[in-house]
């Protein structure tokens, strides 16, 4: 299996791409990351790739698995990231 593209990577890819300086790469990206974490709460998507969207987790009963004993797991929000059908699509391979 290949390697997965670093960070670095990335950033240079994009820069040789559409001729522009690796800085300004990287703070375009980190200007995206802040905006997704500030938009969550909203539903955060980029065209294409998928969705950033907070869930709400019900409170549910698991199990220690050192002890076996039952415990009682409270609700909570987490963030999840649904991927987007053309993304889907490209990716993945079809199936007959």
């Amino acid at each position: 299996m290949a390697k997965a593209m670093s960070k670095s990577a990335i950033i240079a890819h994009f820069a040789n791409k559409f001729g522009l300086k690796k800085k300004q790469v990287a703070s375009m990206f980190e200007e995206q990351a802040m905006l997704a974490y500030r938009e969550a709460k909203n539903a955060f998507t980029i065209p294409g790739i998928g969705k950033l969207v907070l869930v709400n987790r019900k409170p549910r009963l698991g199990r220690n698995p050192k002890t076996g004993e039952t415990i009682q797991i409270p609700a909570k929000t987490v963030v999840k990231f649904r991927v987007a059908k053309a993304c889907k699509e490209a990716v993945l391979p079809k199936k007959f």
